[in-house]
């Protein structure tokens, strides 16, 4: 299973960005999507999740101005952020907890990351 992740780049405070990431491989299903930021000498944090059901989850910083969504007939997920923040800089990670179909279990799968910086 691989998880790809593009959308980071440079912005200014109060714009906006939509990161993707696309999972790949044997897969049955996948339970929950998430995704995940770590800022330099911070601990990495779970910013959004989603379940296969629709249930999302945020932490507070993002609560009104992030939203996950996913697609779940490709294996996709985005995180669309808006009012973005200096505070908001950090690389972003993807996070999957994948069912591949073979042994009936499901393991957490990660993306490489993609940066995001805002500043002006």
């Amino acid at each position: 299973v691989q998880l790809q992740a593009s959308g980071g780049g440079l912005v200014q405070p109060g714009e906006s960005l939509r990161l993707s990431c696309a999972a790949s491989g044997s897969i049955f299903e996948i339970p929950l999507f998430g995704w995940y930021r770590q800022a330099p000498a911070k601990q990495r944090e779970l910013v959004a999740a989603i379940t296969s059901g629709g249930t999302t989850n945020y932490v507070d910083s993002a609560k009104g101005r992030f939203t996950i969504s996913r697609d779940n007939g490709n294996n996709m997920v985005y995180l669309q952020m808006n009012s973005l923040k200096p505070e908001d800089t950090a690389v972003y990670y993807c996070n999957a907890y994948v069912n591949t179909g073979i042994d009936g279990r499901t393991r957490p799968y990660w993306g490489q990351g993609t940066q995001v910086t805002v500043s002006s």
